[in-house]
């Protein structure tokens, strides 16, 4: 046993080491200084080949003030909301400290509670790195503060260094950019306004930060912000640092800031590009908003400048040619956003946001959602139903080449046999963009025309959660997706970016490797490499099977050569795409590919005020909009100037997959053509062959342009020699067939003749 002695003196030298441990702490720290803070730094952003594209973050948007030019109301919201004893306490929160260790031992994340003093300390002294060590540092240099600077140095330092949003440091520069006044002429209502900024202006900006975070729009934020500002003005009223009238007079109506304005730089596309590049660094790193926004970073870019102005000019030049705001009411609020994206790698090579920050546009149309995509979609329908096959397939996928009831107002069969009803209990009925009576169609014909109800039918027989599933292996976030998978979900009801969208489609372009978009490839400071910036290149993974990928690019190829998309021909090289026009004409789409670039064009008007979709019937002075028309020409525009002197790589070649599976009811499958030869002397006229035609003879269009060489039906005129010298009635006169290898010489007879092998 030690003796009471021994006891005794390890005790008192272990206290006595721990003063001595605390006093050399104590006085190695050293007092932040606000104007330290102040000192501006620049983010640097530079192109995919090095040379710089844009620096930002000048000190314009920094200035230091006397306490004297805060009004009395800004410094006791802060403390009323934030510290309502910070007059009182000795500048350091023990408890909070204790269970931000606590929190930290268990592997959590340290929790608030710090006190003013505390984040003035942060502010200007301290990463945001969440350690122990921070934290015990925190609180030595908290103590030193609370014992050197007196309550009024500490709250003018807190504020003169505060993060408020919109790169804005210190009450000063929050004036100005909420307001556009100086600090000093700030009312009561309007310093509470940016005291609920400090909670978080991600959340609390009234203009926005869905680009940060999709829940962060306009309207959400407006209400945290108007809530947090009036329980603000409530709390300086029970603290006594409002009067009755004051606060009545404060709370009458709340002070909405100023919209966002371009600060240097920020003009163009630079502003989107910029927008892209912060919101994935902040998304691939442990760096705050704040402190980024403080600078000092070099950002080093996918996006290729001459590829970007080829996009920009693309949009500007359709423009110019298809639409006049001046003068045509219903071209005013048009909007295009775009972005192309590199084939099995990922990298966002350009993209398009809007007309830049300097004419008031601040939100990044490559990179929001809230557009639907329409027929965009029913590639992955398709893709769908070779994987997984439909209900009555036996879980083997299905061709292309399966029939689906093309026809217009179509009533939906649930796999059960039972139709679909409206939510009054009336019978749902599909319809198509027109009333043509297609009848039974290939699904590779449907695609072609961009036709609803085969889709619509095809996407219920194979279940919407796979095409879900196949979406989402492509490259289409589960947030974007439509959350009701009823029948029109096959035909585009979510609302994917037209980054996701172009980033997409590359899955087919690399015949189904799938690569997450990036915009950004490396983040230093002071030339080395930002630890904290951790997301490498991602590696391009396998999403679907290799020739169903090259068996949707064969069929979305036919819908350039001859289908809805046919203005991309004039590119005069082998692509693939897709249009896509949605519901009472608010949005079209276009997103096609090479090999060497997927890029996706959407066009839409919104309402400014609200920011609700407007219809597209009568813009450019067309009835409506398709995605085969502006889109498409914007897309054929940059496409050609983005791979000018690119070898043309063509496509992968896709093999027959699946089986053909038409839909429940169709009817049953052609009878093969017999042909009885003649037997006539080669110098005698030859007698027309005999060739059984099936009764009636089908209703189709299809122009047989399969690229397997299977039998199918060929319309013709007749024939004179072994087509048939007479010929029955044409089922679909206003459709032009190839004949088959059954007959030789099309004749003025309007018939139907059945074709051989090549179709």
């Amino acid at each position: 046993m030690p003796s009471w002695k021994l006891v005794s003196g390890l005790f008192i030298g272990f206290v006595g080491s721990l003063v001595v441990l605390v006093g050399v702490s104590y006085a190695m720290v050293s007092i932040p200084n606000e104007n330290d803070a102040a000192k501006s730094q620049n983010n640097v952003y530079y192109w995919a080949d090095g040379k710089q594209m844009v620096a930002t973050g000048t000190g314009i948007n920094r200035q230091n003030i006397d306490i004297s030019q805060i009004p009395d109301a800004m410094q006791w919201a802060v403390i009323s909301a934030e510290n309502k004893s910070f007059y009182q306490d000795s500048g350091v929160d023990p408890m909070g400290i204790l269970r931000a260790v606590a929190n930290m031992a268990r592997g959590g994340q340290t929790q608030g509670g710090s006190t003013i003093t505390q984040q003035y300390v942060k502010n200007t002294y301290l990463s945001q790195q969440q350690t122990l060590t921070r934290k015990f540092k925190e609180m030595f240099i908290s103590i030193k503060v609370g014992t050197k600077l007196n309550k009024k140095q500490i709250l003018q330092g807190y504020l003169n260094t505060s993060y408020f949003g919109r790169g804005a440091y210190g009450i000063q520069a929050a004036a100005q950019t909420y307001y556009g006044k100086n600090a000093v002429d700030l009312t009561p209502s309007q310093c509470a306004v940016l005291a609920a900024l400090l909670k978080g202006p991600t959340y609390f900006d009234p203009a926005g930060n869905a680009d940060l975070d999709p829940s962060a729009t306009p309207e959400a934020n407006k209400q945290r912000s108007s809530e947090r500002w009036a329980w603000i003005l409530e709390q300086m009223h029970n603290d006594h640092h409002l009067s009755d009238t004051q606060y009545q007079e404060a709370k009458a109506h709340y002070p909405m800031p100023d919209g966002r304005k371009a600060t240097r730089g920020m003009t163009g596309q630079i502003s989107y590009l910029v927008d892209t590049a912060k919101k994935y660094v902040l998304a691939h790193s442990d760096i705050t908003e704040a402190q980024f926004d403080r600078g000092g970073y070099q950002i080093y870019t996918t996006f290729k400048k001459d590829k970007v102005n080829a996009l920009s000019a693309a949009v500007k030049k359709v423009q110019a040619q298809r639409l006049d705001p001046k003068h045509r009411d219903l071209d005013k609020y048009v909007q295009f956003g775009a972005a192309s994206v590199k084939p099995n790698d990922g990298a966002i090579v350009a993209l398009y946001g809007g007309d830049g920050y300097e004419n008031g546009h601040f939100t990044n149309n490559a990179d929001t959602s809230g557009v639907p995509v329409g027929s965009t979609w029913k590639p992955f329908v398709l893709a769908a139903a070779m994987e997984y096959g439909t209900y009555n397939s036996e879980g083997a996928g299905i061709s292309p080449l399966s029939k689906y009831n093309g026809n217009d107002h179509l009533k939906v069969r649930k796999p059960d046999g039972s139709y679909y009803l409206n939510k009054d209990n009336s019978t749902f009925y599909q319809n198509n963009e027109s009333p043509h009576p297609w009848g039974y169609i290939t699904l590779r014909k449907a695609m072609e025309q961009s036709i609803n109800t085969p889709f619509v039918q095809l996407g219920v027989d194979v279940g919407m959660t796979h095409v879900r599933d196949v979406a989402k292996s492509a490259g289409i976030l589960p947030q974007s997706m439509s959350v009701d998978l009823n029948p029109s979900f096959a035909i585009g009801t979510s609302t994917p970016s037209a980054i996701r969208m172009a980033d997409a489609y590359a899955t087919f372009a690399a015949s189904g490797k799938q690569a997450d978009p990036y915009s950004v490839t490396a983040v230093k400071t002071n030339g080395v490499d930002a630890p904290s910036f951790t997301k490498p290149k991602p590696s391009p993974k396998e999403a679907m099977d290799p020739n169903i990928a090259n068996n949707v690019t064969d069929v979305l190829q036919n819908v350039i050569q001859n289908g809805t998309g046919q203005n991309a021909k004039s590119l005069g090289r082998t692509a693939a795409g897709k249009t896509g026009t949605t519901d009472k004409n608010k949005s079209a789409w276009f997103v096609g590919y090479t090999q060497q670039l997927s890029t996706s064009v959407a066009m839409f008007r919104e309402n400014p005020k609200d920011h609700k979709l407007l219809s597209m019937n009568g813009t450019a002075g067309k009835d409506s909009i398709h995605g085969g028309d502006i889109p498409t020409l914007v897309w054929t525009e940059y496409m050609k100037a983005a791979l000018k002197g690119a070898n043309d790589l063509g496509f992968p070649s896709a093999t027959e997959i699946g089986k053909v599976q038409d839909e429940a009811g169709a009817p049953s499958p052609t009878p093969s053509v017999t042909i009885t030869p003649s037997q006539t002397p080669s110098n005698s006229p030859s007698p027309s062959p005999s060739v059984t035609t099936p009764s009636p003879s089908p209703s189709t269009s299809d122009t047989c342009q399969w690229s397997w060489g299977n039998p199918c039906n060929g319309n013709a005129n007749g024939g004179t020699n072994t087509g048939g010298t007479t010929g029955g009635t044409d089922p679909s006169p206003s459709v032009t067939d190839t004949t088959g290898t059954g007959g030789n010489t099309r004749g003025n007879g309007n018939g139907t003749i059945f074709g051989g092998p090549t179709g």
